[in-house]
């Protein structure tokens, strides 16, 4: 491959990562004034790539690169530029800047194509600020909560105050939805943020979709008693109930492909060393691909975990609290991206994606696509995440045959937008 756009690329990424509440750490919360100086530096690079460059009402970061007409329908390429606290430079940065150097070549050469691009750097797909997320990318859509605006971060401002702070203008929201007529898709470049790709030294890979996700609180209740007098065989532990749960609930996830399950959270009370726990609660994280599967596994567990809590004596609180169906990658837009990865001289990878993305809301309004580039260790939201000068090259030259050769492709249906899960 050509080689000439990864240290460019990686320039940039080092450059926007100055754009920080607590340098050298990066800290870049939606609608802050580090958001603000990105997004001007963003409209910068924007125009000397070539396109006209505004920020909308909702604070996402617009580039237009014209065809071969004017006018005409656009493929909308990025991703967001807000960070988690204390974040790593690429998630989300990455999809942006490699959208404008592909943009960028095309100007270069004074190449125009049969249909417009657009380049979007949204905000608020991290929701760390805000009790709410995909902020900028649901307004594209046209899925926007119309409660969104009175959300309030921990400081008590209003997500709509913020908004107008910022030079956003929450009245005129509707404004940036966009008509599906005029969208042919988006396509998102984005860190895998985790290790499948490193594991098979594969740069590249292309998502098959983002996966669909079921959140439980569970709280199990049994007696607490005193550690030493009460005999074990009268015992109705909670703590040693719920051990026996994670494990069943880490065994259905290991039971199938692409199926995840996840115990993030636990908590015994009293808490004492020398008192039996009475209750226990935790949390359950299920994701899959597949909407059956994770269903199907809910249900599973749900039958398990009461059938534990029946042998043990206590008793079974089982609460969702969040579900978010899968976004499906458009059939004809991973096939183009195999083929462009294929012409690169590379090995075709498909894989799901256990995080959300922006590209969960714009399934909404139109066929979506995502490239992952590999990130060492599959280390994400943290500092250390890293990607290396070859692999973005990649990126970007991939990127750039795909946009070169693009059809558009027919939507299918249904798209969901719901989301997001980082």
């Amino acid at each position: 491959m050509s080689g000439i756009f990864g240290p460019a690329l990686m320039a940039r990424l080092e450059n926007f990562a100055r754009h920080s509440a607590d340098a050298p750490a990066l800290t870049r919360l939606y609608l802050t004034r580090e958001h603000r100086a990105a997004a001007d530096q963003l409209l910068i690079w924007m125009r000397e790539a070539g396109m006209e460059a505004h920020v909308d009402a909702a604070g996402t970061v617009v580039g237009r690169y014209e065809g071969l007409a004017p006018n005409q329908p656009a493929l909308l390429l990025g991703s967001h530029i807000d960070t988690v606290r204390n974040a790593g430079r690429y998630d989300g940065n990455l999809g942006v800047l490699a959208a404008v150097t592909a943009v960028a070549e095309l100007n270069r050469r004074g190449e125009r194509l049969p249909y417009a691009i657009e380049v979007l750097g949204f905000g608020d797909e991290e929701g760390v600020r805000f009790p709410v997320t995909l902020t900028g990318s649901r307004a594209v859509a046209g899925t926007l909560a119309p409660d969104a605006m009175a959300a309030r971060d921990r400081d008590g401002v209003t997500l709509g105050e913020a908004l107008k702070l910022f030079g956003g203008d929450p009245a005129r929201l509707d404004a940036v939805a966009r008509d599906p007529a005029k969208v042919l898709g988006f396509v998102e470049v984005h860190i895998e943020q985790g290790p499948v790709l490193e594991s098979l030294n594969l740069p590249l890979g292309i998502v098959t979709a983002i996966n669909g996700a079921s959140r439980y609180a569970v709280t199990i209740t049994g007696q607490a008693g005193h550690a030493g007098t009460v005999p074990m065989g009268l015992r109705r532990d909670a703590l040693a109930a719920a051990a026996e749960m994670v494990l069943a609930v880490e065994a259905r996830g290991g039971a199938e492909p692409d199926l995840v399950a996840t115990v993030g959270r636990i908590e015994a009370k009293p808490g004492a060393i020398n008192v039996i726990p009475g209750q226990v609660t935790f949390t359950i994280d299920l994701r899959s691909p597949s909407d059956d599967s994770r269903r199907q596994a809910a249900a599973d567990l749900a039958e398990t975990l009461t059938a534990i809590a029946g042998r043990r004596g206590v008793t079974l609180e089982l609460r969702q609290t969040h579900d978010a169906a899968a976004a499906r990658c458009h059939p004809g837009l991973m096939r183009q991206l195999d083929q462009a990865v294929a012409r690169a001289g590379l090995s075709i990878h498909r894989l799901p994606s256990g995080a959300g993305h922006d590209a969960m809301a714009l399934a909404a309004l139109c066929p979506i696509a995502m490239l992952f580039v590999r990130c060492k260790g599959g280390v994400s939201h943290h500092p250390a995440e890293s990607i290396t000068g070859p692999d973005a090259d990649l990126a970007v030259a991939v990127l750039l045959d795909f946009l070169r050769r693009f059809e558009p492709v027919s939507p299918i249906a249904p798209y969901p937008a719901k989301g997001p899960l980082s």
